[in-house]
């Protein structure tokens, strides 16, 4: 390998070491995903030497090969869904395989709601569950482990399946996601504790006797402007947040509630050391 080569890769491996999160796709809403107007991979979390992923959509296994530098599927440790969903679990079930090597290592812990695993719509395979050292249940306001790092989980969000948010607690920040959900004030005080807020806001625009179970722009405002956060994050885009812009839609967020408010974009890593 030449020299050039060499020093490419040490940079590259040396801008994601430490605790950091990536956005593997930002796609929210079925219009979104179907045309891949932006990536459904979810996100790549590494916390406490923990490498985990969550809500892994359609295409998370090609997103993850094709990082830059590339993240090796093989060696994720942690898969969470948040809900059932297509757009939040389509690749569970390879990734598990990966992660396993095919049931010849008994290794991973998978994190989900019970729905994803029992019942005529469970969406993790019967024969990948027992190649999986650990399957832990995700309940409402719950503490859970992973090693050293802590995880919480929200009160069920008002969704059309049986979803949580999750808190990630590092000893200097701690990063919540705020999956997808109809607003309900109890979201303020789930969140209030978080540092570094990832909201999921599919819509630019709510409407009256709105029946679509998804966070908008106002609503986002709302949220972040009694939360206060150091920092947010928007992603999860449906249609009309591409059409409103998500960086413009983020400025005049930053402008309203005096927080830093960015617009998540396929590939974005965050550092958080």
């Amino acid at each position: 390998m030449s020299n050039r080569k060499s020093t490419t890769k040490k940079v590259m491996a040396e801008a994601t070491a430490g605790n950091f999160f990536k956005f593997l796709g930002t796609a929210g809403a079925r219009f979104v995903v179907a045309r891949q107007l932006r990536a459904s991979g979810g996100v790549y979390l590494e916390l406490l030497n923990n490498k985990i992923i969550l809500d892994p959509g359609p295409g998370a296994l090609v997103r993850l090969t094709h990082s830059r530098p590339a993240i090796d599927p093989t060696k994720i440790q942690a898969i969470f869904l948040s809900h059932k969903h297509i757009d939040h679990s389509n690749d569970v079930n390879i990734l598990i395989d990966a992660m396993t090597a095919g049931g010849l290592k008994k290794r991973g812990v998978l994190f989900a709601p019970l729905e994803c695993l029992e019942g005529q719509d469970a969406v993790v395979f019967n024969y990948l569950k027992g190649y999986l050292e650990k399957i832990e249940i995700l309940e409402g306001e719950k503490e859970y482990h992973l090693g050293e790092l802590k995880i919480k989980t929200s009160p069920a969000h008002q969704h059309e399946a049986e979803t949580y948010g999750l808190k990630f607690y590092l000893p200097e920040t701690t990063i919540g996601f705020l999956v997808d959900t109809k607003f309900f004030p109890e979201l303020i005080k789930a969140y209030r504790d978080v540092e570094i807020l990832v909201l999921n806001v599919v819509r630019a625009t709510a409407k009256d006797s709105d029946y679509i179970m998804h966070l908008s722009v106002e609503e986002a405002s709302l949220i972040l402007s009694e939360i206060k956060p150091r920092q947010a994050y928007l992603t999860h885009f449906g249609m009309t947040m591409l059409q409103a812009d998500p960086r413009k839609v983020a400025a005049r967020l930053t402008e309203e509630t005096g927080i830093e408010v960015l617009a998540a974009y396929d590939g974005l890593t965050v550092k958080l050391d």
